[in-house]
């Protein structure tokens, strides 16, 4: 697989996927159009000490800049990422039910040791606004400064902070 991007800081390798998705047929609200995207983040943990990696979305719709009609949910659904999905549909997600729930989670990394997570984007916009308008690029990656991560979607979001990383001593 070739990553869309790939960044080291302070001996912790963030790995992000291109996208895979389609049309989204759960749960909707009438006047809508529905899309999704599936990414996933690889973390590897190259240092000799473990960490604590904790990721969080709210459950906040994000108004898509330029497209007032145009947004986005994220969300960390609970299936488990694996390098054998990587060639699958969507990467193999099964789970698309939970974006109106708060989500997050909370790993130990061991040292040389990985963790691999989803993040699913909902996009939605009022049908007025598919017909007028595009809603931007589709790539997206967990970016780390210091101890805080950030997720960026360009141009839709440009950094959202979504947890952090404290390296254990």
């Amino acid at each position: 697989m070739k990553w869309y991007s790939e960044t080291e800081n302070n001996g912790v390798i963030i790995q992000n996927s291109f996208p895979k998705g389609g049309p989204y047929t759960g749960p909707t609200k009438k006047y809508f159009n529905y899309s999704y995207l599936v990414f996933f983040t690889r973390v590897i943990n190259e240092t000799g000490n473990s960490l604590e990696l904790t990721v969080n979305f709210s459950t906040d719709s994000i108004v898509i800049p330029n497209s007032p009609d145009t947004f986005v949910k994220l969300f960390l659904p609970s299936d488990t990422m694996t390098l054998d999905k990587q060639n699958l549909f969507s990467y193999g997600i099964a789970e698309l039910e939970s974006f109106d729930k708060s989500t997050w989670f909370q790993r130990t990394i061991n040292p040389k040791e990985d963790c691999l997570f989803y993040v699913v984007a909902i996009i939605y916009q009022t049908m007025a606004d598919v017909r007028d308008q595009q809603r931007g690029g589709n790539r997206a990656e967990l970016v780390l400064k210091g101890q805080d991560l950030f997720y960026r979607m360009p141009p839709q979001i440009d950094s959202l902070l979504c947890g952090h990383i404290i390296f254990n001593r």
